[in-house]
């Protein structure tokens, strides 16, 4: 059994019990990164059973630039499994190994940006049906907990997520691209959270992962609640062992547009005084959004190339911003 730090048990690596508040969500989030096949992504499934709806979404991004993409609502009325849309996760030994797989359809773009209008985006653009079957194994502590009581107290439709870990992992297993099959072998970082959530509580946030390989491995955090201090924070993984982050500066280029990054450094300090630069060029975006009453968040994903001392290595770089 991996390691845990943090306030969890190895029986939150399964399903919670559904809360009453309308907006109640236990999701799951997986990226992967394969160096030698220029191949990376991210899966996720997001239950609101209170809502009637799974959040299911598929994203790959390929060597050529392409990107596959999928996002569907998919009906559900429980919280009993991560099942929906073609899309499951099924937890083979808690905190060590779970398996993703999908089956279903994605929508090829050439130029991912075209997701900014997403209504034209999956009208207009070629489709096709892929398979996707991972293993994702631990390569470092599962590390997280539940959020302080201040949090908890804030009013449901405010709250992010009461409860929230993460962990690196080693990803191997195969994806059908409908016109080839890639065997993939690289890392990624995993990340499991339930609560009460809207995308729109939180002002902005930049959120890092990074893997190196199986010996290391970093998370930074950077998370502003309107009316309240950034919350800095995030960990630096060497093997079974963790230190934690509580001083982080994101400086990035964007875009002509503002919002789309392109590359940035990281400054970060941990609370045993390390202090480190972490460069990230972005290798492939796209832009997502949620709506609701009337607001948009945006939310840009960048496989991102990072580096770390004398390491290369890979992950995602995500900024969200209310506009």
């Amino acid at each position: 059994m991996a390691k845990i730090i943090g306030n969890l048990k190895p029986e939150d690596d399964g399903l919670h019990p559904l809360g009453p508040e309308p907006n109640f969500n236990e999701s799951m989030y997986f990226n992967f990164f394969d160096p030698k096949q220029g191949l990376g992504g991210f899966v996720r499934l997001g239950n609101r059973a209170n809502e009637g709806q799974a959040e299911m979404t598929v994203c790959l991004f390929l060597a050529d630039q392409r990107v596959l993409f999928a996002f569907k609502r998919a009906k559900i009325d429980h919280n009993d499994a991560f099942d929906a849309g073609g899309l499951r996760f099924d937890v083979q030994e808690p905190t060590e190994r779970v398996r993703t797989t999908y089956e279903g359809g994605v929508i090829e773009l050439a130029n991912p940006k075209a997701l900014s209008d997403p209504s034209r985006a999956f009208r207009d653009s070629p489709k096709r049906r892929i398979a996707l079957d991972l293993l994702h194994e631990a390569v470092g502590p599962l590390y997280g907990g539940s959020h302080d009581k201040k949090e908890a107290e804030r009013d449901a439709d405010k709250q992010f997520a009461k409860a929230h870990y993460e962990q690196h992992m080693r990803v191997t297993g195969t994806i059908d691209l409908g016109d080839a099959t890639v065997a993939i072998e690289g890392y990624g970082l995993r990340d499991h959270s339930w609560g009460p959530r809207y995308w729109q509580a939180i002002e902005r946030y930049e959120w890092l992962t990074m893997n190196f390989g199986p010996d290391l491995g970093a998370m930074v955090s950077r998370i502003q609640v309107a009316g309240a201090e950034p919350r800095e924070a995030g960990v630096i993984v060497r093997g079974d062992e963790i230190s934690n982050i509580v001083k982080v500066d994101i400086e990035a280029e964007y875009e002509e547009n503002g919002l789309y990054h392109r590359s940035l450094t990281a400054r970060i300090e941990t609370r045993d005084g390390e202090r480190h630069e972490i460069h990230g060029a972005v290798k492939g975006f796209i832009p997502l959004r949620n709506r609701r009453e009337g607001m948009t968040t945006h939310i840009g994903e960048g496989m991102t190339e990072w580096t770390f001392g004398d390491r290369t290595g890979y992950g995602l770089s995500e900024f969200l911003r209310q506009v």
